[in-house]
């Protein structure tokens, strides 16, 4: 069923709301940014006709057979820690938030909106559509989240940084990112009223909202970890990141200085070649290729620099095997891959579950579009546990204090969100 609605906006807001109200569900939202490659400008998926929860192992191949079976829509979620059976690797340190490898549902009820257009996928449409539409809407209102705690101090993170440069002058590694935890125990919160909040402060082209059971996914990120669209797949790492200035002049001065900054160029460019080499695993011989380098992007709180690598796909790759071939995705990793991977789960102090992960969508046309989970809020509303993580890339040139800086950048929204 096709509908148009008057305020698509507003329709988005009681959607949500309808669907926080399934124990599953999956909201993705391009708050209208220009993408050629988006179908949508929003999906909403509840309730569940199957699904699948997987730990590392044998995740991938469960995933293939249960696409298999299910070869319509599906949305889901990939956790970081998959790398684990994709190279020979482990994580060690703790997890508060106990979030499955992976997850992915199949929907009861399928929303798609594309600008004032409304279509359901249902058994009941015309009901799910009436019960959406009388959905009131009552102002959120958000308790802040007082104690805020990380688990590195500014002169922890300094000096672990200093150890991994080490590790970079000796040539273990060229890149890498490293990643800290702040968090909350006990924390009580209303998911949706700060994910309402967050994608209001922090709007970005792959905001998503996950409900799994007890598990919340708050995500305002805006980077593409991989998508395919026909025998297409595209990448589009972030590696670079500058803050917002306050007038016209001073924002295109800032662009200007990232566009020509020396380390955030070299960041760029090492994470497209990797990825370059991780579609290769998937692609027909000579069909790899970067269709953007070095674009800078503004967003809400800061400018980034995202490249886009295409390729296309070979007959012989399923499309759950084109994901597996890539991840996790190489802008949070670092280079050489495995052994960037390696040294993080040394140097970072907690588990990083589904930050660093993705999360996305299947279509019955064969193809899929998965984020990267970064500027998220993970909640664990069982233990009120609550976790959001910050990284940056460490080079052999990178500034430790401006790296801590870059990380208090990246979690400004989220700190704003939560009254810090």
């Amino acid at each position: 069923m096709i509908k148009q609605v008057a305020d698509p906006k507003e329709f988005k807001r009681k959607a949500l709301q309808w669907a926080s109200g399934f124990d599953v569900c999956c909201y993705l939202d391009s708050n209208n940014f220009s993408d050629p490659y988006s179908k949508f400008d929003t999906l909403i998926a509840a309730g569940v006709k199957a699904d699948i929860l997987a730990g590392a192992g044998t995740a991938f191949d469960q995933l293939e057979q249960f696409r298999n079976q299910h070869p319509g829509w599906m949305a889901g979620f990939l956790t970081y820690d998959l790398k684990n059976e994709v190279e020979n690797l482990t994580s060690e340190n703790p997890d508060h938030l106990n979030f499955p490898g992976l997850y992915f549902f199949v929907p009861e009820y399928l929303i798609i909106i594309k600008g004032s257009e409304v279509e359901i996928l249902a058994d009941d449409a015309q009901r799910d559509f009436e019960d959406i539409e009388r959905q009131e809407i009552y102002a959120d209102e958000q308790i802040p989240v007082a104690d805020i705690q990380t688990r590195f101090t500014r002169q922890e993170y300094i000096a672990a940084v200093e150890k991994i440069q080490e590790h970079i002058n000796r040539g273990d590694i060229y890149v890498t990112n490293f990643c800290q935890e702040f968090f909350a125990e006990n924390a009580v919160i209303d998911p949706k009223a700060v994910f309402s909040k967050l994608n209001e402060v922090s709007p970005n082209p792959f905001a998503s909202f996950f409900k799994l059971n007890d598990n919340y996914v708050l995500c305002a990120t805006p980077e593409r970890f991989l998508a395919k669209r026909g025998d297409k797949l595209i990448s589009q790492p972030i590696k670079g990141t500058a803050k917002r200035g306050i007038t016209e002049e001073e924002d295109q001065e800032i662009i200007r200085e990232l566009r020509n900054h020396a380390k955030e160029l070299q960041e760029n460019v090492m994470i497209v070649d990797l990825v370059r080499n991780d579609l290769t695993h998937s692609a027909k011989p000579g069909t790899v290729k970067t269709e953007e380098l070095f674009g800078v992007y503004s967003f809400q709180h800061v400018h980034q620099m995202i490249s886009t690598v295409v390729c296309e796909l070979r007959g012989d790759i399923s499309a759950v095997q084109a994901i597996k071939n890539t991840f996790p995705m190489g802008s949070m990793t670092g280079a050489p891959k495995i052994s960037a991977m390696q040294l993080m789960e040394k140097y970072e102090r907690s588990r990083r579950g589904v930050y660093s992960g993705a999360l996305g969508y299947f279509s019955p046309d064969g193809d899929f579009d998965f984020n990267v989970v970064i500027r998220t809020l993970l909640y664990n509303s069982k233990n009120n546990y609550l976790s959001f993580h910050a990284g940056s890339a460490i080079t052999y040139h990178a500034d430790a204090e401006k790296e801590y800086e870059e990380c208090l950048l990246k979690a400004q929204a989220i700190l704003e969100v939560l009254g810090q």
